[in-house]
């Protein structure tokens, strides 16, 4: 997005608010001066139901099984986005917020692990792409990755402290981007390569090993609660907090990253919170799911209280999101269609709350869509980096959306691209206003949805309205083309497959 002098204009001023609306003196000291602060809690495989805090238009039963007092708590302090979307699986999510880019471009298509290995299962119809399996690398000529300047580097440059804390998952074992430290992160609590714990439980040390699980998933850094009655999402809380005391401390605006590894398998007890649920009479699989959600809100809690006690909360914006819908054995996500890994509702829509101190209005709702690779230009500009915000490939700023003020393309495409064999098939998607076009790879089935009028996906429009189906399938494959997407290999023809729009050029025909 090339942001004119007037949008400029409108970043800056939203900016001065913060100094000039209550909360800061406008004759202020550099001290009160610097940039604020940026909190970016992303959760793991949390659906957009999967709490109290309603974002659909009623209040859902899912809303009434959670407990998320302090989601509750944000979104009435703050903005709550309806329609905001990632990848539908997790590292492709976690790289297109590091670097601006759609999945389709860098490539990071299905999440990683072991190095040059794919996670892709055989099928018998098609075979997937040479994608990225080493993921993310902040330095060029790295095999099998996609090379970029990262967010966390940007913001360092600019004087920010970045923490990360939490799930990793931007590159594959052994390789630079396992580690945050090489992606920007000046503290890294507890990430590397896998994108789950061991365990969530002190007492196994967070590691698998007490069920024969292979010790890559034990999660690092974190020896000082082993053989503790603690839960991981409370002792990556517990480090969080002294690594944000310490930037406090430093006087220097920071960036926490904090990326839980809950809700993702294994799913086990959060002890504080289960017995609650079995009694309000969920069964054990979905007690120890709801107790996991709540923990994760209580980290949550404890980590605005910690900014309150230090005094830098009016300084600090806070954004809540999901990296991906809820998993397949989850309870559904109704009315949505789908879960975690689908093109559906279900598996790319997530949950996200912003509260920005002095600009966002309390309580307020916004039903403007977006998608994860928005986040990199969003905290660039937050932070004042104007420029370093135009490196983003295909994310757009929503400051506008937050600050209320300055336009924004209301209608903008938006894209996912799963060119993938692992547990689901193959396909590609695009949305543009209300419409949502779904390619699937292997039997070249074209789906067409009207989200405002069948949110639950329902009912196959692509047919009855071939205009919009041959104008979406066009647009879905101009982007495809435009980034070099990579398509399965088709084993009967042992060609790629076809793009959409020649698809529908033969049913044109």
């Amino acid at each position: 997005m090339k942001l004119t002098p007037s949008y400029k204009s409108t970043v800056r001023y939203a900016l001065v608010l913060l100094l000039c609306t209550g909360l800061l003196s406008c004759n202020t000291s550099s001290k009160e001066q610097k940039p604020p602060n940026i909190v970016f809690f992303f959760v793991d495989d949390m659906g957009w139901q999967d709490t109290s805090v309603p974002f659909h238009t009623e209040v859902t039963q899912l809303n009434k099984q959670y407990h998320t007092p302090n989601m509750e708590q944000l979104a009435n302090e703050g903005m709550k986005f309806t329609q905001a979307y990632a990848s539908a699986v997790c590292s492709p999510s976690r790289i297109s917020l590091m670097t601006g880019m759609n999945a389709a471009r860098h490539r990071v298509t299905n999440w990683t692990l072991f190095p040059d290995k794919t996670t892709d299962s055989n099928h018998d119809k098609v075979v997937a792409p040479a994608w990225n399996v080493n993921g993310l690398s902040a330095q060029p000529g790295i095999n099998k990755t996609v090379y970029a300047n990262t967010l966390p580097q940007l913001l360092q440059k600019a004087g920010y402290k970045t923490i990360h804390a939490g799930k990793a998952h931007f590159g594959a074992k052994d390789t630079p981007g396992e580690s945050p430290l090489n992606l920007g992160f000046d503290v890294n609590i507890a990430g590397h390569a896998a994108g789950g714990p061991g365990s969530y439980l002190g007492k196994y040390n967070f590691s698998g090993a007490w069920r024969n699980a292979m010790r890559v998933w034990d999660v690092p850094g974190l020896e000082k609660y082993h053989g503790q009655d603690i839960f991981l999402t409370e002792a990556l809380t517990m480090e969080a907090n002294e690594a944000v005391n310490q930037a406090v401390a430093e006087d220097k605006p920071f960036y926490l990253y904090m990326s839980h590894y809950a809700i993702h398998a294994p799913w086990e007890k959060d002890d504080r919170f289960y017995q609650k649920y079995i009694d309000a009479g969920l069964n054990e699989w979905e007690a120890t799911y709801a107790a996991m959600i709540e923990g994760m809100d209580k980290s949550l809690g404890d980590i605005r209280a910690n900014l309150k006690r230090l005094g830098v909360s009016e300084n600090t914006i806070i954004v809540f999101m999901s990296d991906n819908g809820s998993p397949k054995q989850a309870p559904r996500n109704l009315p949505l269609r789908g879960h975690k890994l689908t093109p559906y509702e279900g598996g790319v829509r997530v949950p996200l709350l912003v509260n920005w101190p002095g600009v966002t209005k309390a309580a307020s709702i916004n039903d403007q869509y977006l998608i994860i690779e928005d986040i990199f230009p969003t905290f660039l500009e937050l932070a004042g980096l104007y420029e370093e915000a135009k490196l983003s490939s295909d994310g757009i700023s929503f400051l506008p959306l937050l600050s209320e003020m300055g336009a924004y393309p209301e209608e903008r495409p938006i894209y996912w691209h799963f060119p993938n064999t692992y547990d689901q098939p193959p396909y590609s998607a695009v949305r543009k206003g209300p419409w949502k076009l779904i390619y699937h790879h292997i039997d070249r089935k074209i789906e067409l949805f009207n989200l405002d009028e069948d949110i639950g996906e329902t009912t196959n429009l692509a047919e009855e309205n071939s205009a919009k189906t041959f104008e979406l399938a066009q647009l879905l494959s101009d982007h495809l083309v435009t980034v070099e997407a990579q398509m399965p290999l088709d084993k009967s023809t042992e060609n790629p497959v076809e793009y959409p729009n020649e698809i529908t050029k033969n049913h044109k025909k």
